[in-house]
């Protein structure tokens, strides 16, 4: 560990991972006091294995920028949003694991609390937008939040409309992320599987990609119209007497009546 690892990790800057923990225990003497009293120890043995790595990371990050294909990233779940999605594991889980995955998710929302919170870009795919993950109202609300984080300047919001087709992020989820004392660094993420890109030639290849879909996305004004008709399109569905209607303003519409 270098003189300015530790230095971060004494100002609140840096995130402790279990191996920082262990080897400053190791070198004070002080048994596994700091192994087990670290920040995040709560949620060891709920988060993923391969994910671990990139949430010590993205504690630590002065820049973010996501991509949602599926699902909308998890530093933005509302807490019903992520039960939703971590209640419908396979293999099913218990209830109380289930409470603990829900409550590690919300933590890494803590970011946007800090002194100084990351710089975040999303880019969210037009289908987790319209995918009704936990039904109309736990959407409404996802969906406020988004634009609650975007209109409060905390996160800058990009669609990427359906109408694209393919496009270079259609293969998993993305998280790049930027630090002030280390090269960046990518996480990719499919079923049951994750991996943290540290290779400069990969990381920078996974980031022209990003520029390249941003670059496809609408502006941020426009989306902001898109994730509030879509949201107000989920409070009439659930209010709806036919269910089966259409969840939202088709995104065409919405934009022309920005004209």
């Amino acid at each position: 560990m270098t003189r300015s690892h530790i230095s971060h990790i004494e100002a609140g800057r840096r995130m402790p991972s279990e191996e920082d923990a262990r080897r400053l225990d190791t070198a004070l003497g002080t048994g596994n006091v700091l192994t087990s009293f670290r920040p995040g120890a709560e949620d060891d043995g709920v988060l993923a294995d391969y994910f671990g790595g990139a949430r010590h990371l993205e504690q630590q990050a002065t820049m973010i920028r996501e991509f949602a294909l599926s699902f909308l990233p998890g530093i933005l779940q509302t807490e019903a949003y992520a039960r939703a999605v971590l209640g419908m594991a396979f293999p099913p889980v218990s209830p109380t694991e289930c409470d603990k995955a829900v409550v590690a998710r919300l933590n890494r929302a803590k970011i946007f609390q800090s002194a100084k919170p990351p710089v975040v870009w999303a880019i969210l795919d037009e289908a987790s937008l319209r995918r009704p993950i936990g039904g109309p109202k736990v959407m409404a609300e996802q969906l406020d939040h988004i634009v609650e984080l975007t209109e409060a300047k905390l996160i800058r919001t990009h669609v990427l409309p359906m109408s694209i087709g393919f496009h270079s992020l259609l293969e998993s989820m993305l998280t790049l992320m930027w630090f002030d004392d280390q090269p960046p660094v990518a996480y990719s993420e499919g079923v049951r599987v994750g991996k943290l890109h540290d290779s400069p030639a990969v990381v920078e290849a996974l980031q022209s990609r990003y520029a390249l879909s941003l670059s496809d996305s609408l502006s941020r004004d426009d989306s902001l119209a898109v994730v509030k008709a879509t949201a107000k399109g989920y409070r009439e569905h659930g209010q709806a007497e036919h269910p089966d209607q259409l969840l939202a303003h088709p995104l065409a519409q919405v934009l022309l009546q920005r004209q």
